[in-house]
């Protein structure tokens, strides 16, 4: 084995949300820690994740918002949308983040390290040619788009795609059904492109709360987006003008389309770390197997984030990085990430927020007959003065025998996304729906509706 040219106390491999937190929080300790990192700063949150989207997500809003200025009195006259403006833009954006993230590691006297790092062995991995040691190791390397394997599938472009695009698609299909599909199918469709979005059945969003997935898909269509349910694509044909041609497993085809999206699920990224040289365990989807303190199988070798399949967050990765330096390195032995009621957002059109069990999972859980559920559909006010409408959703779901504990909520519609943090405060202390209805309303606000449901 070639010798060992550096030691540190901590090394962190991944250089995203979770690793940096971690690293940089053992940093405050006295501790000597290195991040490793192939890509750039960040990780997929920063880079092609949550950020640039979150970003996309607002110009789609923009578009919408410029629907009804004529509703609000206002004459506008809109010459067209340069969506390569809004990349460079973002681009630069996204750029001065990857310096900031390197200036705050600087900051900390924390050592970054630019390559791909392999465990040699359990204290030991190889980063370009040279061996580092640690007495802590910490694995954080996140995940990838999943793509399929069928014939013609890389004419596709996936998530990451997506923000390489350098003008809007006239026509686009989204193949999905997850957070992600029904993200940036929004986008498209709200700034113009004639988009379709292809699910294996019958709605998007499956494994969240049936009001949600129900009223989504709803809405999707109402937005004008084709949903095609029960729909694969089984072939993509690049023709000579560029344009893609769709075989779709119910025999018809989709023709003239400029933009496929792959939006079908994300895989760890395990593999070529050398992780059979140290007996790692993995799950049978491929995500490093950890107990509840993010310790794998093997000891001094931790994991954490995306990597793990679990919560596929950036701020779960960084709480739970940030516990586990307290853990290794400041004596807080029992601290861990709790990993319930974590509260969600997905930034569809319209948003969605959403926090604790859904109410099939409550009924199987506690037995319908324990649940109490308060709903409340109505027209935010923003509508009252627009031709077209949106509704909002929203949902308590509540234990009965707790004094109507608030174990669920759920809400879909403008401005959920921004309600949530707050109301997840209360649930995450144990509220009950009496300690809601205590609350005094804020009016006028869609907000006050999820404390005078009744």
């Amino acid at each position: 084995m070639a010798p060992v040219v550096k030691t540190f106390d901590y090394l962190v491999i991944g250089g995203g949300s979770g690793g940096l937190a971690s690293a940089r929080r053992a940093a405050e300790f006295g501790v000597n820690a290195a991040v490793i990192e192939e890509a750039r700063w960040g990780g997929t949150c920063v880079n092609v994740g949550c950020v640039p989207k979150k970003i996309m997500f607002n110009t789609a809003l923009h578009s919408e918002f410029i629907n009804d200025h004529k509703d609000y009195g206002f004459d506008v006259d809109v010459k067209g949308f340069h969506w390569s403006r809004v990349k460079q833009a973002r681009d630069a954006y996204i750029k001065r983040l990857n310096g900031i993230y390197e200036s705050n590691l600087e900051k900390a006297k924390v050592e970054k390290i630019v390559g791909h790092a392999k465990f040699v062995d359990s204290n030991t991995v190889e980063v370009n040619g040279e061996n580092i040691s640690a007495k802590h190791i910490l694995i954080a390397t996140g995940g990838r788009p999943l793509l399929p394997s069928i014939p013609g599938g890389e004419h596709a472009i996936t998530s990451d795609g997506f923000f390489d695009l350098e003008d809007l698609p006239k026509k686009v299909v989204v193949v999905g059904a997850g957070y992600i599909a029904v993200e940036l199918a929004g986008i498209f469709n709200a700034l113009g492109a004639d988009t379709s979005i292809c699910i294996r059945y019958d709605k998007v969003l499956r494994t969240f709360d049936g009001m949600i997935s129900d009223t989504l898909t709803q809405e999707l269509e109402h937005a004008g987006m084709k949903v095609c349910r029960r729909t694969q694509v089984t072939k993509v044909t690049k023709e000579s003008d560029g344009t893609l041609t769709l075989d779709l497993n119910t025999g018809s085809k989709m023709t003239d389309v400029n933009c496929l999206v792959w939006a079908i699920g994300r895989v760890p990224n395990t593999d070529n770390l050398g992780l059979d040289n140290v007996g790692v365990k993995l799950d049978n989807k491929g995500n490093i197997a950890v107990d509840e303190y993010q310790n794998t199988c093997v000891p001094n070798i931790y994991a954490l984030g995306d990597v793990c399949g679990k919560a596929l967050l950036t701020p779960v990765a960084i709480a739970a990085g940030r516990k586990l330096s307290h853990r290794l390195f400041d004596g807080k032995s029992d601290w861990k990430l709790d990993y319930n009621n974590i509260p969600t957002v997905v930034f569809s059109h319209p948003p969605i927020g959403t926090i604790g069990l859904t109410q099939e999972e409550a009924e199987k859980e506690y037995g319908a007959e324990n649940i109490k559920v308060y709903k409340s559909v109505f027209t935010p006010m923003y509508y009252a003065m627009t031709e077209h409408k949106v509704k909002c959703s929203m949902k308590l779901i509540c234990l009965k025998p707790e004094n109507e504990k608030v174990i669920g909520l759920h809400m879909l519609g403008q401005g959920c996304d921004e309600m949530l943090q707050g109301f997840s405060v209360a649930i995450k202390m144990g509220a009950t729906k009496a300690q809601f209805d205590d609350a005094v309303a804020i009016h006028p606000t869609s907000s006050e509706e999820l404390v005078t449901m009744r």
